[in-house]
Order: structure tokens, then C-alpha cells, then sequence
């Protein structure tokens, strides 16, 4: 199963000052122990928790992997990037040419760059990496789930004779579905390098095999034999997920570099259930994160309640290379690019640090695959979420992987049988949203009780409405008219955009 590495001696950290490593889960979520759900042990980021500071409220811009993934790496909402959808295949989403990624500043900055494992994003042009060992030059599964060969890539960077501090950004594509792609290894390529014939081996991954009764079943997953069995699946293939981060970890260690080095973990979106991966509920935007900084280690083992999102990766990372983020317009007219994000190497413990927090947070979610339009926009606070489901008339769209699931097959026969369904809604209820949905998280975290109309929350609804409407116009998203008018922003609209209504009774 594993390679040679003669391919990667272009690749191949010296002593520096300071370095940031990036590690990214693929549709990880929160059920994890680090957030209380003791069922799913990851000993390794618990450990990492134990050297930073652990966001408990932290989402990502989009539910979605490229888009994501380029949010990430820019900074940008994926509406003002570009990336709309997937990247890959015929989805063929790409950011805009003049987009300024982080990749691109650093190595501007003479900052070495790497990438090792899922990148999901382009043009090569907009998020070029000096090493790049991904999907476009080797399998996703090598690259992304064989634990071993991406700690030896990984060695091999921190191996270079350099002196420059470098960025490595991580991409494992564990715990994503491979149902879709390789069946024979599961549902979650759970069953990928453990030994058993056919299956091949991953000679530094002890699997963690768990029972349909240990799991804890989400209050978003129907309480069923076959989701219990798929939750189990998933378990060891986060196993492998963290044993992963405990490798990489040691690299850094045995390369002198821990403790000079930001670590930064979390994940492109929610896991891969009803409600999760693909929408802006809770479940599809909510995020683990781990910010590990050895400049701050007073930090170190704590928890922070302030809210973040994945938009503040790259004013983060530029903040730790004292690199200011660059004057320009994405198109003629348009207004000059304003990151959103924060970093997060304020002290929030610090009294005096000048608006060191979130007070709102913002998703945008457009596509993910060609086939899957259903545009959403969404803000929250510490206490209510607002989203607009813009095309609320059509049928909510259901992924592929996703679909040939257990789970999601699962809740499909159930209903074309008429048979019980222990699921906190129906596949009609999840199909068909209103226009709005106005959730009070402080008594209601499900979102199953929409208050947008209620009286009582007239005020709320009217300021959160307001408040995504100035977040789209600053990022000037082209959705900012639907679903009701159309944007006219050119000729002598050029200087004041304006929505000219369909007449349609949106």
C-alpha cells in the first residue's frame, strides 16, 4: 500500500522562527470527545487541546468541501470567491483569477509553502503551494486516509534545508463518506489499511473497531439499527483521523519545530447526516477548533466561548507572519476586498484588546455538486440564527454520497413504507423550508421551532435581516436580490447597485 517517496524530494525545515501548521478534517462535525460525546474517543486531539485554546463556538462559512476549503485559503465567503460548488469533475466550480489566497500572499512574503493531502480548490494560478502532494498528483486515499505515507511526506517537508518559516497545510480526507467511490471499503473507508485481506495496510494505524450500541446518536440521526450501525463506521474512521493528528504532531516534534509553530485544527464542515454537510443548521456549520500557539501558551488547555469562524484562518495565519493583507478589487467596479474574518491570536483574556471577538457570524451556501442549487444565506449571534433559504419553492437537494447512505436510505423507505421513523422531523418537513427560518438557540439549539413571524420576535427577526443584508452588500454577493428582484450593478448602476424587482411576490 505504501509508495516510494523518490517523488517527493522537490519537497523536501531547518530552524526557524515560526511556522503554522493547518490541519483540516474532511466532514468531521462535533461528535467527537473533545465536545463531550465521550462514545468517539480521539486521544491524540485531546491531547492538542491540552497545548491550545478550544473554540466551542465556532462554525465554517459554507457546508460544503470546496467551497470551504477556498473560504479557508482566502479569507472570502465562497460568493465572493468565486467557488460556488465543487471543484472537482464536471462541477468544475473554480475561484475568481484575481482572487489573493493565502497561499499566494505567503509565498509573495517568502514564506514556503506546502500542502499535503485534499486541496479541492482552484485554479493552480490562485493557490499555489511550492509542494503540493494532493488528489490532482495522487490517489485522495493515499494522500488523504494512508496515515503512514502522509507522515512520511510530511517528514520529508520538515526535512528541507531552509531556513524560511514555512506554512504546511494538512487535508485528510478522513472521515468523508467513500461509499460513493469505494464501496468495498465501507461506508467510511473504515475497513481502508486495516489488515484484513483486501484491504491492505496502514502500518501506523491501530483501528478502533466500535458496536452499533456504543455509539451516541445525534438528535439529527434517526435512533435506528442501520444509523447506529453507519455512526459506528464513521468512529474508526475518526480513529484513524486522530491517530493521524498524533503522528503529524510527533513529526514536528522529532523535526524541533512544536514549539515554534502555530497549530491550527478543524474542519471544511459538518459530518455527512440529515442536517448536516449541504445545510446551514447547526449540524452542517458548526465546527471543531483547536488554535495550539506556543506564543500564547498561558493559553494553553482552556476553552473559549467566543464566536469564530473558519473566515478567520487566514487573518490568523497573516497576523502570526506580521503580513498585512493587500489593497485591491476583484472586478473593475467593484468595491475594495475586506476580510470579515478576525485572527484569532488576540488574548481575549486581555480587557484592553480592541473588539477582539465575533459579535455576528455569516454563511453563505450557494451549490455543492452542479445538480444540487439551493441557495441559503445565514447570521447568528450567541443567541439567535437567522437563515434565508432563497429558493425555498423547489425540493431541497440530496448529494450523492449522501444519498446511496444508510442513513438517508434508511429514512427513505421508512417513508415510502409508512414504517416508524424515530427522526426529530419528517422527509417533507426536511425537503420543504420556509423563507426564513428564526431559530432561538438559548431554548430551542435543534431549530426545530421557527419564530420568524411570531410577534414576540418581530424586533430580533427585523435587526438579524438587516444585519445579513449589510454582511452580503459588503461582500457584494450576487444572491444579495433573490429571490424576489434581479441585481442590476453595471452601466449606470456601476456606483449604486440596485435590486430591481420580478414582480414575482417573493
Amino acid at each position: 500500500m505504501l509508495r516510494t517517496l523518490s517523488l517527493l524530494l522537490s519537497c523536501v525545515a531547518v530552524v526557524v522562527t515560526a511556522n503554522v501548521v493547518i490541519l483540516l478534517a474532511d466532514d468531521l462535525g462535533m461528535e467527537i470527545e473533545l465536545y463531550g460525546q465521550s462514545a468517539c474517543k480521539t486521544p491524540h486531539l485531546m491531547s492538542l487541546a491540552n497545548r491550545g485554546v478550544v473554540y466551542d463556538r465556532a462554525w465554517t462559512a459554507v457546508s460544503s468541501c470546496s467551497p470551504s476549503r477556498a473560504s479557508i485559503l482566502t479569507g472570502l465567503p465562497p460568493h465572493q470567491n468565486g467557488m460556488y460548488g465543487l471543484h472537482q469533475g464536471y462541477h468544475n466550480f473554480q475561484s475568481f483569477d484575481n482572487v489573493r489566497s493565502l497561499s499566494k500572499l505567503l509565498n509573495d512574503a517568502d514564506i514556503r509553502t506546502g500542502i499535503i493531502g485534499k486541496k479541492h480548490v482552484g485554479p493552480e494560478s490562485v493557490y499555489p503551494f511550492d509542494c503540493e502532494q494532493t488528489e490532482e498528483n495522487n490517489s485522495i486515499m493515499q494522500v488523504g486516509r494512508n496515515i503512514t505515507l502522509m507522515k512520511e511526506m510530511i517528514g520529508t517537508f520538515l526535512a528541507v534545508n531552509d531556513s524560511r518559516p514555512f506554512l504546511l497545510y494538512v487535508g485528510f480526507h478522513d472521515p468523508h463518506r467513500c461509499g460513493h467511490t469505494h464501496p468495498e471499503f465501507g461506508q467510511f473507508c473504515e475497513k481502508f489499511g486495516n489488515g484484513k485481506p483486501g484491504n491492505g495496510i496502514i502500518p501506523d494505524w491501530t483501528p478502533v473497531e466500535y458496536q452499533s450500541d456504543q455509539v451516541h446518536v445525534p438528535y439529527f440521526v434517526q435512533d435506528t439499527p442501520i444509523a447506529r450501525d453507519d455512526l459506528a463506521s464513521q468512529y474508526t474512521t475518526i480513529s484513524r483521523l486522530d491517530q493521524g493528528v498524533g503522528l503529524i504532531m510527533q513529526e514536528l516534534e522529532n523535526a524541533g519545530f512544536l514549539n515554534e509553530t502555530l497549530v491550527l485544527f478543524s474542519s471544511d464542515n459538518g459530518a455527512p447526516y440529515p442536517s448536516g454537510r449541504t445545510n446551514v443548521y447547526e449540524p452542517g456549520l458548526q465546527i471543531p477548533l483547536i488554535v495550539s500557539s506556543p506564543r500564547h501558551q498561558h493559553l494553553w488547555n482552556t476553552r473559549s466561548n467566543d464566536l469564530a469562524t473558519l473566515l478567520d484562518i487566514t487573518p490568523t495565519v497573516l497576523d502570526w507572519f506580521n503580513i498585512s493583507y493587500p489593497t485591491y478589487k476583484m472586478f473593475h467596479n467593484q468595491n475594495t476586498v475586506n476580510l470579515t474574518g478576525k485572527s484569532l491570536l488576540i488574548d481575549h483574556s486581555d480587557k484592553n484588546a480592541t473588539d477582539p471577538h465575533h459579535k455576528y457570524t455569516y454563511a453563505s451556501h450557494s451549490l455543492h455538486e452542479i445538480t444540487m442549487y439551493y441557495p441559503m444565506r445565514s447570521v447568528r449571534n450567541s443567541r439567535f440564527k437567522l437563515i434565508q433559504n432563497l429558493g425555498y419553492r423547489m425540493p431541497f437537494p440530496i448529494d450523492q454520497d449522501f444519498f446511496i447512505s444508510p442513513v438517508f436510505q434508511d429514512i427513505l423507505n421508512r417513508t415510502i413504507n409508512g414504517d416508524e421513523l424515530p427522526w426529530y422531523k419528517t422527509l417533507e418537513q426536511y425537503y420543504y423550508r420556509p423563507q426564513w427560518e428564526l431559530f432561538d438557540l438559548k431554548i430551542d439549539f435543534t431549530e426545530k421551532n421557527n419564530m420568524a413571524g411570531k410577534q414576540h420576535y418581530s424586533r430580533i427577526f427585523s435587526a438579524m435581516k438587516k444585519k445579513l443584508y449589510s454582511w452580503q452588500e459588503m461582500t457584494e454577493d450576487p444572491w444579495i436580490c433573490s429571490p424576489g428582484g434581479v441585481l442590476q450593478d453595471a452601466g449606470k448602476y456601476a456606483l449604486n447597485h440596485k435590486c430591481c424587482s420580478m414582480y414575482n411576490e417573493l
